[in-house]
């Protein structure tokens, strides 16, 4: 469990498939009764080639997100199809800077560029900037804070709803100042990926813009 809501799943494969950090699989539920249905879901870990990592967050009114959280065992088999995408993903031979700005559980695709950054382009220059509504809301939190600590990864995290105690920064959304000043200037031409529900990336897509940022170095991914 990543948050009391978050599950991630480790998906050993029946066959290898080559997963571009960014990319999402569809998976697919078939109940007793015939009934079928698919939800899309990002990868959070395609370091490897016959397993490959999903992180999903549980929908009250979701279809296939309870029974992946809440119900699923270990050595159950799972029907996914994929890997899709294009656009929203990074490839180690790109070196230039790379800017990540993920909302909630939009982390997860980020997540995947993290993990293989540093594993094939270790010396690429990555920043993160991650909201999230509380700090029990935070994915991969002991991962993200080894990477600080190990002085890979600056991530600068606001909180919407609740901050911790020790935060001088009262809650509330990231301005457009906030991530002028905590995300890599467009002076150095850094690709960007803002990641999250539908408000939060027009939100950071058009403070990007504002802040100089090329709109062709700047891809987004939105749900909700």
């Amino acid at each position: 469990m990543q948050t009391p809501t978050a599950r991630s799943l480790r998906l050993a494969l029946s066959e290898s498939f080559d997963a571009v950090a960014g990319a999402h699989v569809d998976i697919r539920l078939t109940a007793a009764d015939g009934y079928s249905t698919a939800r899309a879901y990002s990868l959070s870990d395609v370091r490897e080639d016959r397993t490959v990592e999903v992180t999903v967050e549980r929908l009250d009114d979701g279809e296939v997100s309870p029974y992946l959280v809440d119900v699923v065992e270990v050595g159950e088999p799972l029907e996914i199809s994929g890997p899709h995408g294009r656009w929203f993903t990074w490839n180690p031979t790109d070196t230039g800077p790379v800017q990540l700005i993920g909302g909630g559980s939009g982390i997860v695709p980020l997540m995947s560029m993290i993990r293989m950054r540093e594993i094939w382009a270790p010396a690429t220059q990555f920043n993160l900037v991650y909201s999230i509504r509380a700090p029990q809301r935070r994915y991969f939190a002991s991962e993200l804070r080894q990477l600080v600590d190990h002085g890979r990864l600056p991530v600068n995290i606001f909180h919407t709803r609740i901050a911790p105690e020790d935060d001088p920064r009262p809650p509330a959304r990231v301005s457009a100042a906030e991530l002028a000043s905590a995300t890599i200037p467009p002076e150095q031409q850094p690709l960007v990926y803002v990641c999250g529900p539908n408000g939060f990336v027009e939100h950071c897509a058009a403070a990007m813009l504002a802040a100089g940022h090329d709109s062709g170095r700047i891809r987004t991914e939105r749900f909700g």
